[in-house]
């Protein structure tokens, strides 16, 4: 097999590879089944107290019930205080203080009309509980009895709702001479500031640890289990980012005292911990430079995952007030609203909560230029074919040269050719000769390998933005492309919406079968820009060339159709510039002639 040949299928393994890559889908585990009487299963907090049943049902009435009914019921459930912004709505339950509502109104769960919008945070009692809790926990001579628990009934100090501008104040008395405070405020955005303070009235001092936590009952119901996708717990704990999966969680060593599964890390300051999902999130902040333990846990018993932030402990001198302040984000990973609590609010390396994956070093670049484009046009696809124009003259200097070299090759293959015949089975004479052309000639056989190289970062690192940002989903392109985070919807089996019939479910092998519109473009552009080129005499080299174009149309068929997009202006960019620089070297190509040849019969060889 000659070089020409071996740098053909090196290429094609190459970009085969990359692609395949992306079916690479880890397979979903199996759910994991909470207790029958998880209804009724007690919640401890922090502070060892007990919670409670959720909603005082069994578990054949939660199987009885929907979803939607439980959540509505366990909200019914005891006093709450109002959170209404223009981005979110909610409530608190004075019922521990809890932070257990909240829902996004600038996003909903489908593009269908009348869909609902999301729902971050749910009660206890609901199918899959999510919410914060806030609270002390005693040292010294004080005891558990003497501080707030997550089943304590606070009064309304001040505030009946919960807005931008007005904060409310939770009051709970002890009866000892403590008295309790906790103080919520929300920015037009998605953080909440909480102040906890004690003000002692005593004639000694207290001592208490203040914490925060976030408590998840079961997993999520719409996990991704994608691998380029991180969802679970994130903790950044100075330099230092960590991304614990669910099931890392379960496997963390048994501590009897904490009654589950359990890692504990110390953090000097400039951190914070939570849970993350595929575009949302939440995560207890520290004060800058505040030193904190964060606690990763699983209580297997109910099902929970912990996510808690404890401090140091804070003394109370008789007769004053101490209190300690931390953040609450609870909300959509936004690029525009992160990067502004991390710019001006001081949380340390708060971007990276949104997943960059391995080649950060290209993703967020690429994603900063594409909001940047986004921002101007207006269009995300749009964006995304002016991104791919950027990114082709940033490679032009490299195509210029390989598209060059493979002129040069052209201009050899009559003396390669000769160099076969007299070469014979010798193969060593040939790989000798060949050497001896190439450097007489300068040409770098392997020239044009390069820009198919430098393609598989940069398309690894558009796939992850497109598939990770939030600024994708459900953003729309023209006509039929509604959402440019997921596949072409349009089908061959009703002729892409002419026939009167639904196309195949999305996801399904019937839609693998039969692509949609851009796929069909994708394979159609792919093919053209071969026919630059006459095909090769070389039996190997035809067959790989006359496949591709095809195999990758539907290997690309199920992909997100803003990554198809981009492949799309990606070979017609190509191919123009492929043409111009030919053209540029004394060779036109013969495009119609090539496609002609490709239709006709190839003669039998004789017997």
């Amino acid at each position: 097999m000659d070089d020409q040949n071996k740098n053909l299928i090196l290429a094609t393994a190459l970009s085969f590879l990359v692609i395949l890559v992306w079916f690479f889908i880890f397979p979903p585990e199996e759910p994991i089944q909470p207790a029958a009487n998880q209804a009724e299963a007690p919640l401890e907090s922090a502070d060892g107290t007990v919670l409670p049943p959720s909603v005082g049902q069994d578990a054949s009435s939660i199987a009885a019930t929907t979803p939607q009914e439980l959540r509505e019921t366990a909200l019914a459930e005891g006093e709450r205080i109002i959170i209404e912004t223009p981005r979110v709505e909610g409530s608190i339950s004075l019922t521990g203080g809890r932070i257990d509502d909240l829902s996004l109104k600038d996003y909903r769960e489908t593009l269908e009309e009348g869909s609902d919008i999301v729902t971050l945070f749910s009660p206890l009692g609901s199918v899959h509980g999510y919410y914060a809790l806030y609270g002390w926990v005693p040292a010294g001579d004080l005891t558990f009895e003497q501080v707030p628990s997550a089943n304590t009934q606070w009064s309304i100090e001040s505030g009946t709702v919960l807005g931008v501008d007005t904060p409310v104040t939770l009051r709970w008395d002890n009866g000892a001479g403590l008295t309790f405070r906790r103080t919520i405020s929300i920015d037009e955005d998605y953080m909440f500031d909480v102040t906890q303070s004690i003000e002692n009235t005593t004639a000694s001092s207290v001592r208490a640890y203040p914490y925060s936590m976030l408590v998840r009952h079961g997993e999520p119901t719409d996990l991704k289990n994608f691998f380029i996708l991180h969802e679970g717990i994130i903790r950044q704990s100075g330099e230092e980012l960590n991304e614990i999966d669910y099931d890392d969680v379960r496997d963390f060593d048994i501590d009897a005292a904490e009654r589950g599964h359990v890692e504990k890390e110390a953090s000097a300051g400039n951190g914070w911990i939570g849970f993350t999902d595929h575009y949302w999130m939440s995560a207890l902040i520290p004060d800058p430079n505040q030193p904190f333990d964060s606690v990763t846990k699983y209580v297997p018993g109910s099902d929970r995952y912990h996510t808690e932030m404890r401090l140091p402990v804070i003394e109370i001198a008789a007769g004053a007030t101490q209190d300690v302040h931390t953040q609450l984000y609870a909300g959509a990973k936004e690029w525009d609203t992160i990067r502004n609590y991390q710019r001006e609010g001081g949380v340390y390396k708060f971007l990276d909560s949104i997943d960059w994956g391995w080649f950060f070093f290209l993703t967020k670049p690429i994603f900063a230029v594409l909001h940047w484009l986004n921002s101007i046009i207006g269009n995300m696809g749009w964006s995304i074919i002016v991104l791919t124009l950027l990114i082709k003259a940033l490679l032009l200097p490299l195509a210029y040269k390989s598209y060059v070299s493979m002129a040069k090759m052209k201009e050899l293959q009559p003396e390669m050719e000769k160099l076969k015949e007299s070469a014979g089975d010798d193969r060593q004479k040939m790989q000798q000769g060949m050497m001896k052309l190439y450097k007489d000639n300068k040409v770098n056989p392997a020239a044009g390998c390069l820009p198919i190289l430098m393609q598989i970062p940069i398309f690894f690192s558009l796939y992850k933005v497109i598939f990770v940002t939030l600024e994708l989903r459900h953003a729309p392109w023209v006509g039929w492309i509604t959402d440019l985070s997921a596949p072409d919807s349009s089908s061959l089996l009703n002729l892409w919406g002419i026939l009167p019939f639904a196309g195949p479910e999305p996801g399904s092998i019937m839609a693998l079968i039969f692509i949609g519109i851009l796929p069909l473009v994708l394979g159609v552009s792919m093919w053209l820009q071969q026919k630059l080129n006459p095909a090769p005499t070389d039996p190997t080299q035809a067959m790989i060339f006359a496949w591709m174009p095809w195999v990758f149309m539907f290997m690309l068929g199920s992909f997100a159709s803003g990554l198809v997009l981009y492949w799309i202006a990606n070979n017609v960019i190509t191919f123009i510039q492929q043409y111009a620089i030919m053209r540029s070297q004394g060779y036109k190509p013969d495009l119609f002639g090539n496609i002609a040849a490709g239709f006709k019969r190839k003669p039998k060889a004789e017997e």
